[in-house]
């Protein structure tokens, strides 16, 4: 994992920052099982789309030097919180949600009303992102803290959101993770 964290932050990063349209990058690892997730953040679509090759030859270099294979994937940025940016040594809950397609919006606005509120108050809290693929029903929340420690102290809480208050939403859990922040450059403004 440190091969790769440092090939993403030594080449890939400063590479794809080159790219017209690039604001950021940010990479998120589970020692446990050595999954990655690297994430950047476009301007705009046309921005992300002209980047494909570029992100598609980061990605692929990167999983060779895990020994995995690579799944791209793109996300909308629907919401965006912080109270201060994520470092490294930061730790995040990711949690994949699954609605609807014409419901997601719903699912959005449940993380917005719910549990936006009750983070800023939670101690280590650094920022919350909720991406969404409309036409898929899908969504994931990653919710940040200062350090492991923190981040298991709000387990409890995120356990009521995704035992209790989402179902009642018709929003499913599709899976969750908890993954230390590699790299915490992502850049993407916030959302009201």
């Amino acid at each position: 994992m440190d091969e790769a964290t440092t090939y993403v932050r030594d080449h890939a990063m400063p590479a794809l920052e080159r790219v017209d349209g690039c604001l950021g990058l940010s990479m998120l690892v589970d020692p446990g099982t050595g999954r990655c997730i690297v994430t950047t953040s476009w301007r705009d679509e046309a921005a992300m789309r002209s980047s494909e090759e570029h992100v598609r030859a980061s990605a692929e270099r990167t999983a060779e030097i895990l020994g995995g294979r690579p799944e791209l994937e793109e996300w909308e940025v629907a919401a965006m919180h912080r109270v201060h940016e994520a470092h490294h040594g930061s730790w995040s809950r990711v949690t994949w949600l699954r609605t609807e397609p014409a419901s997601v919006d719903r699912a959005v606005d449940a993380v917005r009303l719910s549990l936006m509120p009750k983070l800023d108050d939670l101690p280590g809290f650094c920022s919350v992102s909720v991406l969404v693929r409309r036409a898929d029903g899908l969504s994931v929340a990653a919710v940040s803290y200062d350090s492991r420690e923190q981040l298991e102290q709000a387990s409890e809480g995120a356990r009521e959101f995704r035992e209790e208050f989402a179902p009642t939403m018709g929003i499913r859990t599709a899976g969750t993770g908890e993954f230390g922040v590699a790299i915490a450059h992502l850049r993407v403004p916030e959302t009201s």
